[in-house]
């Protein structure tokens, strides 16, 4: 007579578990799929993150690049996934999507070890209805739910000509830097 309450207790408890993720995370990407299957998670709050230089976009419709290196200033973790950008302006926020046709590739990161993206967005005209006046940036690392924010200083950023909600801008994937 107990297995009946048992295993409808098992059941509950793994249906509450399962349920307890909605299956995405704060960065705008699927965290099972950003989750290392092995190894720790790397955390935003112990790497060293460095924004730029940037190759900034001078007029508007001009194309920028901004690249961030994050040094691993703790114990060996795994970026696998794809950073998650947000865009914030004063009274809205858009999330940046990786680069058409790229895929992401598992890094281990030992301590004092770092890996690199590159954002790459269109500046848009200043005032313009289709461009989003940027304040800061905000970066997440995959399967890892919290983020840090940086200020933008490199101009409004343009909408896309298919969607002008969506900023024209794109994320590449981890690459390890270094030797």
């Amino acid at each position: 007579m107990r297995a009946a309450p048992l295993a409808a207790t098992a059941l509950a408890a793994a249906l509450l578990l399962t349920g307890c993720s909605s299956g995405s995370d704060s960065s705008g990407g699927d965290s099972a799929a950003a989750s290392p299957s092995n190894g720790t998670t790397c955390r935003i709050a112990h790497m060293d993150v460095e924004v730029g230089p940037a190759n900034v976009a001078p007029a508007a419709g001009d194309t920028g690049n901004i690249p961030v290196t994050l040094t691993n200033q703790s114990a060996e973790c795994t970026l696998d996934g794809f950073p998650g950008i947000d865009l914030n302006a004063t009274d809205s926020s858009v999330n940046v999507s990786p680069e058409e046709g790229t895929k992401s590739t598992k890094l281990t990161l030992a301590k004092g070890t770092a890996a690199t993206f590159t954002l790459t967005y269109t500046r848009g005209e200043a005032g313009g209805k289709a461009s989003l006046d940027v304040k800061t940036l905000n970066i997440a690392l995959p399967g890892a739910g919290t983020a840090k924010s940086y200020k933008w200083s490199y101009g409004p950023v343009a909408g896309r000509s298919d969607n002008p909600d969506a900023p024209n801008a794109s994320v590449s994937a981890f690459t390890q830097a270094g030797d």
